[in-house]
């Protein structure tokens, strides 16, 4: 059959739609499948006014909805969407996408990632940079991977934990008869006796009238958390012990592995500008706090802990104590930092 001109116009217009329509759809590598907007939810336990949320989480909500993508973080603070074990459940069923967790609360998922909240693991953040992005870091992170389903993005420290009674505590003689909060988490109970604490167990929200009754004697946490819960009320000294850095991960669930390189990247590259940009944030904050206790006169800062005494004992504590995985982990963080 012969067509006339116009018809076979038509024709052909009507056989290059969908090789025009292919041709608009672009790489799927570049876009995240369908081109859309990927919309991911980001969860963590920390107030609005703490430097995980301020300085972590949406500094990654800035920077990834920045890149051009077609990401949008969504994020829940103050425990919105769960505590810390009802959420890592929700990130490994992808109910939540991403979330900022501490390592100890991971460990229930992982035991050997708990290791990073090892007292006097790591003497500053650098160090727990440096060992996450290296060769020890990297195993461990993959391990975690294959346990959990759940990609590690990234790590930082939201300050050192320091010990708060109404004594000074300057050398592990002094927590000898003071029943001291820890979590409950298993290796802040080892921390504890590494340390040479007795660890009682309180919930974080019942922590103040705890100690304002007498429940406990003392406790320990890192500095932001000790003016969000306004403890300098209820204890007369903070000592700084600095015998902790309060590790956060930043986690991410199945959608995390369903993202174009390009967002992957996107994402990354998010989490390490909040990775780099915490301890100045941190360091602000407790300067902040400090001068604040300081001024006030209600708790007296004790700044002249013997720290090598404490790191000491714990370090031989967790040599002997910790096994299997667990113990792999500590020496090879220790080695990162030789």
């Amino acid at each position: 059959m012969k067509l006339n001109p116009t018809r076979r116009a038509a024709l052909a217009s009507i056989l290059c739609l969908p090789l025009a329509l292919a041709a608009c759809g672009g790489d799927d590598s570049s876009s995240g499948g369908s081109g859309d907007e990927v919309t991911l939810k980001l969860a963590h336990s920390y107030t609005e006014q703490q430097p995980q949320h301020a300085c972590g989480a949406e500094t990654i909500k800035d920077e990834a909805e920045g890149a051009d993508v077609g990401l949008k973080i969504e994020i829940y603070p103050s425990s919105q969407l769960g505590g810390d074990a009802d959420r890592i459940a929700s990130v490994q069923s992808g109910d939540i996408d991403l979330d900022i967790q501490g390592a100890s609360a991971l460990a229930a998922v992982h035991e050997p990632v708990g290791v990073l909240d090892a007292a006097y693991a790591f003497p500053d953040a650098e160090a727990l940079d440096g060992f996450m992005t290296g060769e020890g870091g990297t195993k461990l992170k993959d391990d975690f991977k294959s346990a959990s389903g759940v990609t590690v993005v990234g790590a930082w420290s939201a300050g050192a934990r320091q010990f708060t009674a109404n004594k000074a505590i300057r050398e592990p003689g002094d927590l000898d008869g003071l029943r001291m909060r820890f979590p409950g988490s298993p290796q802040f109970l080892l921390n504890a006796k590494a340390l040479g604490a007795e660890a009682t167990e309180v919930a974080y929200e019942e922590l103040y009238l705890s100690l304002q009754q007498g429940v406990v004697d003392g406790q320990e946490n890192p500095l932001t958390n000790i003016d969000s819960l306004n403890l300098d009320e209820v204890q007369k000294f903070v000592s700084l012990s600095d015998h902790q850095l309060n590790s956060n991960l930043v986690i991410a669930g199945p959608k995390y592995d369903e993202l174009s390189k390009e967002q992957q990247d996107a994402l990354t590259e998010a989490v390490s500008k909040a990775v780099a940009d915490m301890p100045g944030c941190v360091e602000d904050a407790e300067k902040t706090i400090l001068d604040s206790f300081k001024s006030e006169g209600k708790t007296q800062v004790v700044e002249d802990v013997d720290t090598e005494a404490f790191s000491t004992q714990a370090d031989a504590w967790f040599r002997e104590n910790l096994k299997g995985d667990s113990l792999a982990v500590y020496e090879s963080i220790k080695d990162s930092q030789q």
